[in-house]
């Protein structure tokens, strides 16, 4: 098929904006700017190693930036971009087709699982 030569970074952002933690971070950060631990604690079970490394990696590619508060102790927010933004669209409708069909994908999942057993 011709076109089917993807550069690494395309690859690369595709394997980003496909992981569920990204989807998840961009989904909540769409309602607006939020702490780390504010953020941390709405993206429950995401560890505080993988939202850090989520976040580096949504900030390295220009989709949310981090903004340090001056306050004591220091405090740091983390919002979308424009970049970012344009991606909302996007992941809200994965995120939103997950939340519709989560029954139905469950009832497969299982009636699959019984199947296997079964075999």
């Amino acid at each position: 098929m011709p076109g089917l030569d993807y550069p690494p970074l395309t690859l690369e952002i595709m394997d980003m904006v496909g992981d569920k933690w990204t989807l998840l971070v961009v989904y909540i950060l769409g309602d607006g700017g939020l702490r780390f631990s504010e953020l941390r604690r709405r993206a429950a079970p995401v560890s505080q190693k993988m939202l850090t490394q989520t976040l580096r990696a949504l900030e390295r590619h220009a989709m949310v930036e981090r903004t340090v508060l001056p306050t004591a102790p220091p405090q740091v927010e983390y919002a979308l971009t424009g970049l970012g933004r344009s991606f909302l669209a996007a992941a809200g409708v994965i995120c939103a087709w997950t939340r519709d069909n989560l029954p139905a994908l469950d009832a497969a999942r299982q009636a699959f699982d019984r199947q296997r057993a079964a075999a």
